[in-house]
């Protein structure tokens, strides 16, 4: 083994163990770079291509089916809706006391009680072997969407002013307010990646991005732990900036964030790729895609948004600025 190659597993076992020394604060700039770019390509996502709102949000049609005898999956409705010209449904096959059955939504058909409905309806008794007495079919509204929209951001608010209380008392204000900021960063992207890829928003998309934020908190105050922990030990007198010291703080989490990260993207991937994709289940799907995508931007934030946030506003203080001063004199 070279010389090179043993340096360099070396370095990279010392950053593990939280002996690095990766310098996250002095490329803050970098940082809030690729943060502003990500912030305004996720918003000009939403304002070029919007959201892609699923039934529950936009309403459709509501087919129920009871008493069916055929073996049918929910890819092969789909398939055969999609051959009547229905390009978007959504269908959830059920066991029950009446048999085997399934709840199929759709977009609105054009001719409700004409041509469209009756060969829609004559491929679901085909394909699921039901009677078409024990198919059922109605309009269904937004309502139920809106109302959980409603009820969502009522929560998102309720949860962030929570954050900021929390923080502040736990910490102090700088802190909440680099917080805060980097929930709202979280939300932005995450909600930007939806309108730019086309990922349609279910009502368990709006559950795992609520999910999320704690997530994101979660991480953040780990850092600001520390953080807090190592600040108690400067002194007028120190060689160590703020910035220095908030930059050995994160070094000493890394090891941490990005092995809660990994063990918690693992089992959502496996929902995601494996459950979702390969094995059908469909459901889990909305729930896991949300929470992947917010979780691994929520790592992100919590090592470049958060901490340089919070060193930025900190060193404002005139004890800190005096402590940058003097280390960057020395250097």
């Amino acid at each position: 083994m070279s010389a090179t190659t043993t340096e360099s597993r070396g370095g990279l076992r010392s950053r593990l163990r939280s002996r690095g020394d990766y310098d996250f604060i002095g490329r803050s700039r970098t940082w809030l770079l690729v943060s502003l770019a990500l912030v305004a390509v996720s918003l000009l996502g939403l304002a070029v291509r919007g959201l892609n709102f699923g039934l529950d949000f936009t309403g459709g049609t509501a087919i129920v089916v009871t008493g069916a005898t055929s073996d049918f999956d929910s890819a092969e409705v789909r398939e055969a809706l999609a051959a009547e010209g229905v390009q978007e449904s959504v269908v959830q096959v059920s066991e029950g006391a009446e048999g085997r059955g399934a709840l199929i939504r759709t977009s609105s058909l054009e001719e409700i009680g004409g041509g469209q409905q009756d060969a829609v309806l004559q491929t679901v008794a085909s394909i699921t072997g039901a009677p078409r007495e024990a198919i059922d079919i109605d309009a269904v509204g937004p309502q139920w969407g809106v109302q959980i929209t409603r009820q969502a951001l009522e929560g998102l608010g309720a949860f962030l002013l929570l954050v900021v209380a929390y923080i502040a008392l736990r910490f102090e204000w700088r802190m909440a307010v680099a917080a805060l900021v980097t929930l709202v960063h979280d939300v932005v992207v995450t909600i930007g990646i939806y309108a730019l890829i086309g990922f349609e928003v279910t009502p368990a998309s709006v559950i795992a991005l609520l999910t999320i934020l704690g997530y994101s908190l979660y991480d953040t105050v780990v850092v600001f732990d520390r953080v807090k922990e190592n600040a108690s030990r400067l002194t007028s007198v120190s060689t160590q900036s703020y910035a220095g010291m908030a930059n050995s703080a994160l070094n000493q989490v890394l090891l941490r964030s990005l092995s809660t990260s990994l063990t918690s993207l693992l089992p959502v991937g496996s929902l995601l790729f494996i459950g979702a994709n390969l094995l059908g289940a469909d459901t889990l799907q909305d729930l896991a895609l949300a929470l992947f995508v917010g979780m691994g931007v929520g790592t992100y934030s919590s090592i470049f948004v958060a901490t340089p946030i919070l060193v930025w506003l900190k060193e404002k203080e005139p004890r800190y600025a005096k402590l940058k001063e003097r280390a960057a004199s020395r250097r």
